[in-house]
């Protein structure tokens, strides 16, 4: 069967496999990407009265691609979600163009709605000590407090995402002057290890009841599974009840917090790219932002014609 005669269905399971294999994106992209088209084939199959096949991608107008949206936009998304649907929209058929052969000149005119500019808020360096002192004080046994003080000391002082912390294999031990992590899309990077955040991870080896064998995860549940992200902002989430945090603290934050106060003390943007393993360099940008933005806070706090 031809590529035109092939159900968008299909046609979407060969996209979303490509892009795994060959442009590595993340099983919650794929998840992500899957769910949109899925939703997208099934809209269309409503919208023009019957399923549709890869050669009829051409005939699809904007008229029909803003018809989605709109049913997904009074299905309740904002315009970050609707913008992720832009995006798995463009990715699909985009592939089909280069691959496939089969073109949809519509998608060309089809804009993410604009999204208000919202920055990553920062926790302070004194509220993430109290933070890890609660997480700790909360937990049932002292091996479990240990680790979970080691994840979020090694989130903020790495600034490592919670799937990166969570993905460490016994392989890292024994620990050094640095840790490689492997982000998204499998790129590894170099990340450098603070005395504190070595000695945590240590404490937390030495209380563990299960073996660390090199193909086993660092990081481990209460019956020696794979430790679940979950647990980890659960655990955060009781203790900001307990510290009257706001909701922006949560594990993530702590990946912020690192970018943040470390650019603040003069580090250099390239080399927090590096750190923080962002692809593009305008995804660290936004942290001058925050910097700039707790600056005009401090001035608006303490100058005395702040008024």
């Amino acid at each position: 069967m031809s590529a035109a005669g092939e159900p968008l269905a299909s046609l979407i399971g060969r996209f979303l496999a490509f892009s795994g294999d060959q442009r590595r994106l993340s099983p919650h992209t794929l998840r992500a990407y899957g769910q949109t088209l899925e939703r997208f084939d099934d809209f269309l199959a409503r919208h023009l009265g019957g399923p549709v096949a890869g050669g009829g991608l051409a005939a699809l107008s904007v008229a029909d691609l803003r018809a989605y949206l709109a049913m997904r936009r009074g299905e309740g998304l904002g315009p970050a979600s609707l913008a992720r649907e832009v995006s798995a929209l463009k990715g699909f058929l985009g592939w089909a163009r280069r691959h496939e052969r089969l073109s949809c000149d519509a998608i060309a005119a089809l804009k993410a709605p604009k999204q208000p500019c919202r920055l990553p808020r920062a926790v302070a360096p004194a509220e993430i000590g109290q933070l890890v002192e609660v997480v700790e004080d909360a937990a049932r046994q002292p091996w479990i407090a240990a680790r979970d003080a080691a994840v979020l000391l090694l989130l903020y002082g790495g600034g490592l995402r919670i799937g990166e912390a969570l993905s460490l294999t016994g392989a890292a031990l024994p620990l050094g002057e640095t840790l490689l992590v492997t982000g998204k899309r499998n790129k590894t990077r170099l990340v450098p290890l603070l005395p504190q955040v070595c000695a945590a991870i240590e404490s937390y080896v030495a209380l563990c009841p299960h073996p660390m064998a090199a193909s086993a995860p660092l990081f481990r549940g209460a019956r020696g599974g794979p430790l679940d992200p979950g647990t980890v902002r659960r655990a955060v989430q009781a203790a900001r009840a307990v510290l009257a945090l706001p909701a922006s603290a949560t594990p993530h934050a702590l990946r912020h917090s690192f970018a943040t106060h470390l650019l603040a003390r003069g580090a250099d943007l390239r080399q927090l790219q590096e750190l923080l393993g962002h692809a593009s360099l305008s995804s660290t940008q936004i942290y001058t932002a925050v910097d700039a933005a707790q600056l005009l806070d401090a001035w608006a706090a303490a100058h005395p014609r702040a008024d």
